[in-house]
């Protein structure tokens, strides 16, 4: 259009994220007075520990609102530090600790720091929405390694090894997966851990999940399984999820201090230091009780159980138990091809665009995570909407023909 301005050519790469875009779009509906059952939203449907929320007021009370240290301030840092010393054994110093604006931020830097123009980046996928344009952003080449569902989404040294090139840098790890919910075994991290030190790789451990996890023994961690990787290793976590702060925006990082520091200097030229008063609230949740974890995990374990269940249970679709995370990821690919009052469903967008528009049910496309026979939905939400939901679907699914 004549008189409009241009934009940068790194517009192009990336679309804005398509969960938040589906989370806005139902609650749009929802405030226009439809009854929307929201299966799209990648939060806990819990609210924030209450001495969490009092140290956050108490922050504010005492006017601790002007500007931290640009990495965070230190005594939440030491916190982070001393937390995986007693939890996992790993020994970090809070100048290798990096605060940031919640866990994407703390991506974002750590792309930004260490990924340029002829890298490429493996991707597992099913991928969170956010990897690839974040290594694009970058100037990097995402790479996308395929894991299988009759493998359990898996990460098997077969397609690793068909994914690898003499560019490839590093890779990204998420486990407890979104949007599978799958966990990597720890057979598939030894051989991720071997060909990182043989060719040097960056191994990037987003670990957002890792006190969501329904298995009776340790999640594997790369770190346990090769304790060699720590210097090539960035963990990625935060308190969004483990403490229901999604809105607080307080992620962290932990890696070399050379990569920290840069990262640092990321942040320092972007968004300063995370918002004091959430960082005196996350600083409560790092060093306080550690039971809030596990409460959700109680109850998200029977509406697993029971979203798995109908899932299966309908002709044609497919799930794979989730180990981890709160999420299901069932395949409906069985479904394509067929119409609804002469629409033809040809995949997960039009699918989810279906159950939204006829049933009222807010879910995210498997195209977003790089999987269209998939459809993501999350079971943080109460029961009783699972049990409308599934209902909703089924008959939904009836009417295409």
């Amino acid at each position: 259009m004549e008189g409009q301005l241009a934009l940068a050519d790194r517009m192009k790469l990336i679309k804005p994220s398509p969960t938040l875009a589906v989370n806005a779009k139902a609650k749009a509906m929802k405030a226009a007075g439809a009854d929307i059952l929201n299966f799209s939203v990648g939060e806990p449907d819990f609210d924030t520990p209450a001495h969490v929320c009092a140290a956050g007021k108490k922050a504010i009370d005492e006017g601790f609102t002007r500007y931290t240290a640009v990495p965070g301030i230190p005594e939440l840092r030491e916190a982070i530090a001393a937390r995986y010393a007693a939890d996992r054994g790993w020994q970090y110093e809070a100048d290798q600790v990096q605060v940031c604006c919640g866990g994407k931020h703390g991506l974002y830097n750590m792309a930004q720091a260490l990924f340029g123009p002829g890298d490429e980046v493996l991707i597992p996928t099913p991928y969170w929405v956010s990897y690839p344009p974040i290594v694009l952003l970058a100037g990097a080449t995402p790479v996308f390694v395929p894991l299988d569902e009759n493998e359990n989404f898996d990460l098997t040294a077969e397609n690793l090894s068909r994914c690898v090139t003499d560019r490839t840098r590093g890779i990204i790890l998420n486990s407890p997966s979104n949007p599978t919910g799958a966990i990597f075994s720890a057979r598939a991290l030894a051989k991720v851990a071997q060909m990182a030190l043989e060719r040097g790789w960056v191994v990037i451990s987003d670990d957002i999940y890792d006190t969501i996890v329904y298995e009776d023994v340790q999640l594997p961690h790369i770190l346990n399984i090769e304790p060699k990787i720590k210097d090539q290793t960035i963990i990625l976590n935060g308190v969004s999820k483990s403490f229901a702060m999604t809105g607080w925006r307080i992620g962290y990082s932990l890696g070399p201090r050379h990569v920290i520091a840069a990262m640092n200097k990321i942040q320092s030229q972007s968004t300063s230091n995370p918002a004091s008063i959430s960082q005196k609230a996350a600083l409560a949740a790092v060093v306080g009780p550690q039971d809030f974890p596990g409460m959700m995990k109680q109850s998200f374990l029977p509406r697993r159980a029971f979203i798995v269940s109908q899932l299966t249970a309908i002709e044609g679709i497919s799930c794979v138990n989730p180990s981890g995370a709160f999420y299901v990821f069932p395949n409906f690919s069985a479904y394509y091809g067929k119409k609804f009052k002469g629409k033809v469903i040809t995949g997960s967008v039009d699918m989810s665009e279906y159950l939204l528009e006829e049933s009222f049910l807010a879910t995210v496309p498997g195209a977003a995570f790089g999987a269209d026979e998939f459809v993501r939905f999350s079971f943080a939400t109460s029961m009783d909407a699972i049990e409308e939901g599934m209902k909703r679907l089924r008959e939904a699914l009836g009417k295409l023909a």
